[in-house]
């Protein structure tokens, strides 16, 4: 009779509102009505509150400040600093290959051969690109952070990534520039369908193994007609005051999240954005008096530089608020 009990009032709260998910891999507030054992709540009166969920740590291009930006250090380095997620920017090749950069233009971040390591990625094959050293700018433009090692590195291909960090990361995908790279999302979707993670997005834990993001709703909603279950963030093209709300309207049609600039989030649109089960993972954020600030606001996950500065923030302050509770 327990069970059965536990089980009307979890459907009656699925009835009467959306269900949410910890990204930390706890379950989130859609049965808040029942322990999280699945034993009913002693009180057919009182609905407890849903336990508080920890913000999610996202490596911004991996531990980008300390490392050069979409690198295997720069991953490794976000995770040993304790990210959540380690970010890949996609740009596709002459050859329609994925890799992971953030410019769609090679001069910035590329050294090597002119004819492979500079112009438009889209003009170069993978081949051409294996060539170009993409860490000695970090040295550059960074020598109180130089290490010679980084002058060996390359750019890396999604397919890579994914098999460099099975099982130990937890990936979240952008889709950059998508209309200008047409095929780019049936490419990532090729690519998660024969390395994985999980089609669904989802691991054997409940979490959130991989999420896509991008700044194009188009290109969301395609990978979201294509592959229903994959949770997607819509970014926001953001300037430097409070968003008005009403930009949220009919994200929920297609994405679990959005993502604006920190500038522009403050509580009154993390509550929107709450009442529409969204969360918010704004972005870049490396100063902890902001970081406070947002975590403070209830902010569901937080893109930076600097995933130890976040981490013992995310462990010392209280945790945020599930996005339906």
């Amino acid at each position: 009779m327990r069970r059965l009990t536990a089980v009307v009032m979890a459907l009656t709260v699925v009835a009467l509102g959306c269900s949410g998910e910890d990204d930390s891999g706890s379950a989130g507030g859609a049965l808040s009505s029942s322990r999280r054992d699945g034993t009913a709540s002693t009180s057919s009166t009182t609905v407890a509150p849903p336990a508080p969920r920890s913000t999610v740590v996202i490596a911004h291009r991996g531990a980008s400040a300390y490392a050069p930006e979409h690198t295997f250090a720069s991953y490794d380095l976000a995770l040993e600093q304790g990210a959540d997620y380690i970010e890949q920017d996609l740009q596709m090749t002459a050859d329609g290959q994925l890799v992971v950069l953030h410019d769609p233009i090679l001069d910035r971040t590329a050294r090597g051969p002119a004819d492979a390591c500079t112009g438009p990625v889209a003009s170069k094959t993978l081949a051409q690109l294996s060539a170009c050293d993409v860490g000695s700018w970090f040295n550059e433009a960074h020598p109180d952070r130089a290490d010679p090692a980084f002058a060996q590195l390359r750019i890396p291909t999604l397919r890579e990534v994914l098999e460099r960090y099975a099982g130990r990361a937890r990936f979240y995908i952008e889709t950059k520039s998508p209309e200008a790279q047409p095929g780019m999302e049936q490419a990532l979707l090729d690519v998660l369908d024969e390395v994985g993670p999980p089609a669904d997005g989802t691991s054997a834990a409940g979490e959130r193994s991989v999420i896509i993001q991008s700044f194009s709703a188009e290109s969301l909603r395609l990978v979201h007609s294509l592959r229903p279950e994959l949770p997607l963030v819509l970014l926001l093209v953001t300037s430097g005051e409070p968003l008005d709300p009403a930009i949220l309207d009919g994200v929920g049609d297609y994405a679990v999240g959005v993502g604006p600039s920190s500038g522009n989030v403050d509580e009154a649109l993390v509550d929107a954005a709450h009442s529409q089960c969204l969360d918010v993972h704004p972005y870049t954020v490396d100063d902890p008096a902001e970081m406070t600030r947002l975590i403070a606001a209830g902010v569901d996950g937080l893109f930076t530089n600097a995933p130890d500065v976040l981490r013992p923030l995310v462990a010392a302050l209280p945790g945020g608020r599930d996005a339906c509770g």
